[in-house]
């Protein structure tokens, strides 16, 4: 794995830019200067994320979201193979 998160992302199992291994590895979003972490979907070249809007939902039961434009940057908070570490000496013993 590259240690670069993919252009476009999001959490939902529905969507095309879903891929499970990259949103285990832990993805931190700044939008606009300021971390975020309530993010449903992100995309850097095109600069919006979409988020939540409060506890609505649509009529398929998933969360409303609205789309915010700016400034967007995405980094792997989990270095490639640093949560391996541990695991590895558990399963040796």
């Amino acid at each position: 794995m590259t240690d670069t998160p993919p252009d476009h992302m999001s959490t939902n199992p529905r969507s095309p830019h879903f891929d499970m291994e990259v949103l285990q590895r832990g993805i931190g979003i700044r939008f606009k200067g300021k971390e975020r972490t309530d993010v449903e979907e992100y995309s850097i070249s095109e600069g919006w994320i979409r988020v939540a809007a409060g506890k609505s939902k649509d009529r398929f039961g998933q969360p409303m979201t609205i789309k915010l434009s700016g400034e967007v940057e995405a980094w792997f908070e989990d270095v490639a193979g640093e949560s391996d570490g541990q695991g590895d000496k558990a399963t040796e013993e």
